[in-house]
This record gives C-alpha cells, structure tokens and sequence, in this order.
C-alpha cells in the first residue's frame, strides 16, 4: 500500500541542506533516533517523513508499540524541518509537545510525516503524524513548538 504524502507541497531544499538533512539519523550513531531505527525517507523545505520499522523490542506489555517510541517519531521528523533552512551551528529543541494517540500501532512499520505551519525569528510552529505503514491508520498526531538559537555573528 503507497501512503499519500504531503511533500509536493513544499518546496525541495537547497541540495547541500537535502544532503546533511536526508542523513539526519546516520550523524551519530549514539543518538535516540538510531534507538528507535528511524530512516528519513524525504525531506524538503519544511517537511520530512521518515519510518519507524516494526521492532517487538519497542513494543509495550500489550502487545502495541509504545507510546513513547510514537512521540519520539512525531517529535524527531520535524527535527530536519526545523533545522533544514537554518545554519549548521543554529541550535534548536522541542519546548513544547502535544500528542494525541487516535489507534494502537500493531506489527507494522510507522511512516511519519512533519512540516512547520509557522516560522518566527526564534519559534517554529509545527504538526506531525504518524500513519500505519501497511494499515494508513492514522495512529497519532502532534503538535510541537520549537526553540531555535541562531549563531551570533
């Protein structure tokens, strides 16, 4: 089953940014992202989407995949959407996370989707969801605030 996407409506990244972005979870691998085994699949100028693969390793008691390995994926796609048209030593964080869970997500992949509805000087305004990747289920959306400290000259 082929997901509907997002991404034609935003714009292509400038290359060098699409380059560093689309490695975003092969930076390092010690990082949370490597944890949960995220893979960016695109991302563009105020958008990514990346996979969770299926893991029983990230699933909880019940037999569905937790809950905190879902928010980890909505808040860790908008990572290369905040940081994508900012400078490499701009420094950024989530301060402010909302989620809804909508369905259990069951022996299946994640696909996530993230893009800004809104940039200011120092605040990003951003949303973004989780769908089953064999299912579409829609399993959980987000909405997220970030900080963002640009680099003083």
């Amino acid at each position: 089953m082929s997901l509907p996407t997002r991404a034609d409506r935003f714009d292509r990244l400038d290359p060098e940014s699409e380059a560093r972005w689309s490695k975003f979870v092969k930076m390092n691998q010690e990082l949370y992202v490597t944890l949960l085994g995220l893979v960016v699949e695109e991302v563009r100028l105020d958008y990514c989407r990346m996979r969770m693969p299926f893991s029983t390793r990230l699933n909880q008691a019940a037999g569905v995949v937790h809950g905190g390995a879902i928010a980890g994926l909505l808040d860790s796609v908008v990572v290369p959407v905040v940081g994508g048209p900012l400078p490499r030593d701009a420094r950024f964080s989530t301060v402010d996370m909302h989620v809804q869970y909508l369905s259990a997500l069951v022996e299946e992949d994640a696909v996530a989707e993230g893009w800004a509805v809104k940039r200011g000087r120092t605040t990003v305004f951003c949303e973004s969801e989780v769908l089953g990747a064999t299912s579409g289920k829609l399993i959980a959306r987000s909405i997220l605030t970030y900080n963002v400290s640009l680099p003083r000259s």
